[in-house]
């Protein structure tokens, strides 16, 4: 009995097959299936802060907008915890590359190895994705507080040394080193209560519990609304929306922080992947709903690229422990 030949089609693609294999190589059709794009589900967003802070405010609008460029969307992980590195570092350790998982990178990731024994490097253990912004830093107290300007609350701790206190977003973040900088060089003795973030500060200063709060604007609205007291700001210059409140540097005290921030993934990412996270959020950060909230938070924008993101980070790791090792805060 004669065997009937296969149809053409079929031999030419049993070919394909076969030259496919011997190469090592699947066909296209069976490569796509068995690695889809990315991204094929949603992407995780940590911010290492409580909900309702300047941060949280911020990257939340940034990423519902980079969401539409991606396909998917990017579901919000608050998770604070030591001064900001808690998320991000946990993220480091053990999320897998694979672009699912992100994280804000606050500064205090390049000082509190600084400060305290870390089983994460800061420049080793993260992908650099993205530089976003920086803040806009001030000391508020209640709207009775007895001290009216910065002045009063400076000769206040001159008075009684240890007596006068204030709160931060934790221990080795901005709110907390910009201010011991600043005693130190007003040569006053403060004491400093650390919390998780920005909205259980901002509660403890309206319950009382603290007489000031350094912090980044999130206190915007409590300030416009009259409840708090905007004293000093610390930037290099007067900000636009509160233009009668001095800046901490015209005030003599030499200090300036703006503490920029991005995003960063696990190490090992797929540059490819890393691309695509970048552009969706460059997209969105160039969209007029995302520079609205920024002027809302009176932040500034501070775009980077994933390498130029690196080298800041290297340098500013290198600066920043000569900070810490003259305020006296370094590991021993």
């Amino acid at each position: 009995m004669q065997q009937r030949s296969s149809p053409p089609s079929k031999r030419r693609r049993a070919l394909l097959l076969a030259t496919a294999a011997s190469a090592g190589l699947a066909p296209l059709g069976l490569a796509r299936a068995q690695s889809p794009a990315y991204p094929n589900r949603p992407v995780t967003l940590i911010i290492p802060w409580p909900a309702g802070g300047s941060t949280d405010r911020h990257l939340r609008a940034l990423a519902e907008i980079a969401s539409k460029h991606l396909g998917q969307p990017i579901v919000i992980e608050n998770r604070p915890g030591a001064g900001g590195t808690l998320g991000p570092s946990t993220m480091a350790q053990t999320a897998k590359p694979d672009g699912y998982t992100i994280a804000q990178f606050p500064l205090g990731l390049l000082r509190m190895p600084h400060m305290q024994k870390t089983n994460w490097d800061p420049l080793t253990d993260f992908t650099y994705i993205i530089g976003v912004s920086g803040y806009t830093f001030g000391l508020t107290v209640k709207a009775d507080s007895p001290y009216k300007t910065f002045k009063d609350y400076i000769e206040a701790a001159r008075k009684q040394p240890g007596a006068i206190n204030y709160g931060s977003t934790g221990t080795g973040s901005s709110p907390h080193l910009l201010m011991e900088e600043l005693a130190g060089n007003a040569k006053v003795q403060l004491t400093h209560v650390p919390f998780k973030g920005n909205a259980d500060l901002q509660a403890a200063l309206l319950g009382g519990h603290v007489m000031a709060q350094s912090d980044a604007s999130g206190w915007d609205k409590y300030v416009d609304g009259g409840q708090m007291r905007l004293l000093v700001t610390f930037g290099e210059q007067r900000t636009q929306r509160w233009p009668e409140v001095p800046t901490a540097q015209e005030l003599g005290y030499g200090v300036v922080s703006t503490s920029p921030y991005g995003l960063a993934g696990p190490k090992g990412m797929d540059p490819a992947i890393t691309k695509v996270l970048h552009d969706a959020f460059k997209k969105a950060m160039e969209d007029p709903r995302h520079i609205e909230v920024l002027g809302q938070l009176n932040q500034a924008m501070w775009y980077r690229n994933g390498d130029d993101y690196r080298k800041w980070a290297a340098e500013t790791y290198a600066k920043d422990k000569a900070l810490i090792e003259r305020l006296g805060l370094a590991a021993k």
